[in-house]
């Protein structure tokens, strides 16, 4: 007997409700906040919702490849962290009385990025050795790095806050394209993200990525090499973090040993947001910009509201484990 249509659409309206409930409620929330604060649709704070999506969306798209081979990266934040002191070390001000490095001459701006990004794939290839040739599960293995590379930026900085960066330096995340909204930073994520999205749907890496992530034992039967896949993907997933800490300190001014501290959580909720399974095989690009956007959303959105500091990681948290509990209730229906 075949179901009546109408119940199959509401189950189906029911289903996305459901599946994208976290999405509408913070767009709902953003309806409101905008009605409620006229100046949240402001110009001011559409560049600065822009800007921060755009850094925060390199750094999920780093973490999404390593998500969806059922894995995860909780170096990400640190990794950013101190590939941003690092830049801020090599592109201070030659004048400037406080140089960390004072014997240090003018390095080129494209050699620093060049030096960072180089930093934060050393950091993804030993994520990535670790896991796949030793067998370290990747919780483990990345929450190793994370306190490691926050104990070298420690040492490296003194924990001295590093500021007076050159403004060729700083022109690429301050400055604009024609207007005050679409920044440099806005363009490069796009860019960023187009290649993603080319290496995931059109290349061999994104087909190895998501059979690792659907059954790893069956890719490795067909002939995929999953110790190096994995080293690639971790790999790259540096590549992004570091390329996320160059713009970040780029975009403060200046770094610490705690800029970028949390991004990994930030990045992980907006990759789940997004439709990223953490049980892997699953995750598109569009899913992830949207995912980081609407996490940025709730975060400015509670700001404007008011709401203290304190409460806005509660909220946040909440988000996260309501995320993971939806992505875990739809891989169980499909069992």
């Amino acid at each position: 007997m075949q179901a009546n249509p109408t119940l199959r659409q509401h189950k189906s309206f029911g289903k996305f409700l459901m599946d994208n409930v976290i999405i509408i409620g913070i767009i709902l929330l953003a309806i409101v906040v905008s009605i409620l604060r006229p100046n949240f649709l402001g110009e001011s704070n559409l560049r600065n919702l822009l800007g921060n999506t755009a850094i925060r969306f390199i750094i999920a798209l780093g973490v999404s490849g390593c998500l969806i081979t059922k894995g995860t990266d909780l170096s990400a934040g640190r990794t950013a962290g101190f590939t941003a002191c690092m830049a801020a070390i090599l592109l201070q001000k030659s004048d400037y009385a406080n140089k960390y490095w004072p014997w240090l001459g003018e390095v080129p701006v494209i050699a620093a990025l060049a030096i960072v990004l180089g930093i934060g794939a050393l950091i993804g290839a030993v994520n990535g050795s670790v896991i796949s040739l030793f067998k370290v599960p990747p919780f483990i293995a990345t929450l190793g790095m994370q306190t490691l590379v926050y104990g070298l930026a420690l040492v490296m900085t003194g924990a001295q806050p590093l500021g007076s960066l050159r403004s060729q330096y700083t022109g690429i995340a301050t400055g604009f394209v024609g207007n005050p909204i679409i920044s440099y930073v806005a363009l490069i994520a796009l860019a960023v993200g187009l290649i993603m999205w080319l290496l995931y749907n059109k290349m061999r890496y994104g087909k190895y990525m998501y059979a690792i992530g659907g059954n790893e034992a069956a890719a490795e039967v067909a002939g995929v090499n999953v110790s190096r896949s994995k080293i690639l993907i971790y790999t790259l997933a540096g590549i992004l973090y570091g390329l996320c800490g160059f713009l970040l300190a780029a975009k403060s001014g200046g770094a610490s040993v705690n800029t970028a501290m949390g991004y990994e959580l930030e990045a992980i909720a907006g990759c789940t947001i997004g439709g990223v399974s953490v049980n892997g095989g699953v995750g598109r690009i569009s899913g992830i910009l949207i995912g980081v956007l609407v996490f940025e959303v709730l975060k400015i959105a509670m700001q404007f509201m008011g709401l203290k500091s304190d409460y806005t990681y509660i909220v946040q948290g909440l988000v996260i484990i309501i995320a993971v509990a939806l992505d875990l209730r739809k891989y169980l229906a499909k069992k």
